[in-house]
């Protein structure tokens, strides 16, 4: 091909007249309408999921499964395990004690390797969530700061467990309370954060007339 049509290619796909040929009809059409075509496609998409926090369903979905997880989840192990445990007693038993057991050395292995350069991410990470969502009013920030600020105390209180179980030994009856009371304790921190961030989003939603 000549370098003149070469030229002359570059210079109308610079300028928006390269063309294509449409499905429909083979007409033509120009390259800039085409991409124009797909920004609106990808906006209507935008507009159906509803990428905002507090007016979002999603996001309340992803809390409560958030919460659900989190209280289900004992220091990793499933809380049916403990019920089990109680109720039918031999393997079921011993199969939760060796998880705790797995799941402690995993846990506090974890805190004496990584647990200060763990803490000092989480500071920074909660820290600019916090000035990005309630200094310059990000509202995607605040969202993610009422997951994750909470979910911290959950880490803490599983990690608390662990060392409590590590330190003194315990038969079955005393591991199902432990383990009992720890849920409770990440219940009660789920109940208020999900009151608090509801007062939060209704809030958000009146005062920004996200709702309409």
């Amino acid at each position: 091909m000549p370098q003149q049509d070469l030229c002359q290619k570059k210079e109308r796909w610079i300028s928006g007249k390269e063309t294509g040929r449409q499905a429909s009809g083979g007409a033509e059409r120009p390259l800039y309408s085409r991409l124009e075509t797909a920004l609106d496609l990808f906006s209507i998409i935008v507009e159906i999921i509803d990428l905002r926090s507090f007016s979002n369903l999603w996001y309340w979905i992803a809390l409560a499964v958030l919460w659900s997880t989190a209280s289900h989840w004992v220091l990793g192990v499933p809380f049916d395990m403990v019920s089990r445990a109680l109720r039918n007693g031999g393997q079921a038993e011993q199969d939760l004690h060796d998880l705790v057991r797995i799941q402690v050395n995993r846990l506090l292995h974890t805190s004496d390797v990584s647990g200060f350069f763990l803490t000092g991410f989480m500071f920074f990470l909660v820290t600019s969530l916090l000035l990005l969502g309630f200094y310059y009013g990000v509202e995607f920030a605040q969202a993610l700061v009422l997951m994750v600020l909470p979910m911290n105390v959950v880490g803490f209180l599983n990690l608390a467990t662990a060392h409590r179980l590590r330190a003194v030994p315990h038969d079955t009856e005393a591991l199902c309370r432990r383990l009992g009371r720890t849920r409770i304790s990440i219940q009660l921190v789920g109940v208020m954060s999900i009151f608090v961030t509801g007062i939060w989003g209704m809030y958000q939603n009146l005062t920004i007339g996200a709702l309409g």
